[in-house]
């Protein structure tokens, strides 16, 4: 093929998949003490600076374990048409500083502007991987300076002392209602042996309450350990919550090991509702066991319709094996299970396949995704609309596909909208970044109409 003509079948591709929405690359990471590997969820301040997260860039000393990673800020351009304005705000020291390392989650903001986030990795915890003590993992805060210009302060809420209390946090966290944090470990928790060689134990969801008094400490609490098999394994983090305060999360392994997906599991819905009075227990429900044929493999937490359904997507399974959007419908009786729906299945001729972000509802009940490759092969990830209709039907559209380098590619984060309805994100290649190779170190990215 000549160069012209593998110029017009890119441009080709391009209209075709940008033909509702128009997409803009705002930063290109480009790796090593830039940060490289954005992952989780982005934020906006009230301001509209943009917040984020990298797993690896920044420091280099965290290494054979991990590259540390970062927290950035962007801000927006006071002039039309000029560039969006990186800073990372701070970089992570890992385990030899009692300091976090390798971020993997995004971000949540409180309404004093602070952040909050996971680190797989480092905090003062005894864990070894590989022969290497690299920590447990934290949970952090970084608060914003008291001067314009001043520098953030990062603080380690929480180090995960050993893997019976969680190993290895995953996923973004959530507030509650009371200022508690919510969040899970991909690992740890102190029951389940067999759902992975190297890390201990099959996951858990952990509480984090403030200090009451000024200057205390924060206090951890696991509602639920997961034991692996038909109770599930390894949950995603994202957690949601009903009126009530019962938490509803996904489990990527575990739940019904017999069928398409074997030993390791298709993956599990499941709730924690609180106990009746201070103190007791929580009380875990799997809500529905994945069969593969129709989900598999949940990458990420929920997120409520206003009709009370739980929406969510499965990395794989599905009719074509390419992954799923799925809605949970809680029952009309106290006997009865929940209702699983499929409501679209990737790999139908629409060139998306394996989404791993939460998703994302409009104004107008459409739900907004993306997924991390394309099924057949022009696309490296799109972002998609799903617009309901009144015969409980979905219509399914790409209304991006990235192409690589120079513009994104491999978008594995959840979707956030401005006070405009465009809508943001990361990938976790692409752009014009070379330090890390010619697949770019990622970027930050706007999608509008």
């Amino acid at each position: 093929m000549t160069n012209k003509a593998l110029l017009l079948l890119i441009l080709a591709l391009a209209t075709t998949a940008s033909a509702e929405w128009n997409e803009k690359v705002l930063y290109s990471f480009q790796g090593h003490r830039d940060g490289q590997l954005p992952v989780g969820s982005i934020v906006f301040d009230s301001a509209g600076n943009l917040y984020g997260a990298t797993t690896q860039g920044g420091a280099t000393d965290c290494l054979p374990l991990a590259d540390c990673g970062t927290v950035f800020q962007l801000t927006p351009p006071a002039k039309k048409g000029d560039p969006w304005t990186e800073t990372v705000l701070y970089t992570f020291k890992g385990a030899k500083h009692s300091d976090g390392d390798a971020p993997a989650g995004g971000l949540v903001i409180d309404s004093q502007g602070n952040l909050y986030g996971t680190t797989a990795y480092g905090g003062t915890g005894d864990c070894v991987l590989l022969g290497i003590k690299g920590g447990c993992g934290t949970v952090y805060q970084l608060s914003p300076p008291t001067e314009k210009g001043g520098a953030w302060t990062e603080k380690i809420l929480y180090s995960f002392p050993t893997a019976k209390q969680g190993y290895a946090p995953n996923g973004d966290l959530a507030f509650d209602g009371s200022g508690n944090l919510y969040g899970a470990t991909q690992f740890g928790g102190g029951k389940g042996a067999t759902c992975d060689p190297y890390y201990q134990y099959c996951g858990a969801v952990f509480e984090l309450s403030p200090p009451r008094t000024k200057g205390g400490k924060w206090t951890e609490k696991v509602l639920h350990s997961f034991a692996g098999g038909a109770d599930g394994a390894n949950p995603n983090g994202g957690l949601v919550f009903d009126s009530q305060g019962t938490v509803y999360g996904t489990t990527y392994g575990g739940g019904d090991e017999s069928g398409e997906c074997g030993s390791g599991g298709c993956g599990t819905a499941f709730e924690l509702k609180p106990p009746p009075r201070n103190g007791g227990a929580w009380m875990e429900k799997v809500l529905y066991r994945f069969q593969g044929q129709d989900v598999a493999n949940p990458a990420a937490g929920f997120i409520f319709g206003a009709n009370g359904n739980l929406y969510g997507t499965g990395y794989a399974g599905g009719t074509n094996g390419d992954g799923a959007v799925f809605a949970l419908a809680p029952p009309k009786g106290s006997s009865e299970p929940w209702k699983k729906t499929v409501i679209c299945h990737f790999g139908d001729g629409n060139d998306s396949a394996n989404p791993e972000g939460a998703l994302i509802f409009d104004a107008s009940g459409n739900l907004y995704g993306t997924t991390s490759v394309g099924s057949g092969g022009s696309l490296q990830g799109s972002v998609f609309r799903l617009k309901p209709s009144s015969k409980n039907e979905w219509t399914f559209g790409v209304i991006y596909g990235f192409l690589g380098p120079p513009d994104g590619d491999f978008p594995a984060a959840g979707l956030i909208f401005d006070k405009n309805g465009d809508l943001y994100s990361t990938t976790q290649s692409g752009g014009i970044g070379r330090g890390c190779g010619r697949g770019g170190c990622g970027t930050v990215f706007e999608v509008k109409p």
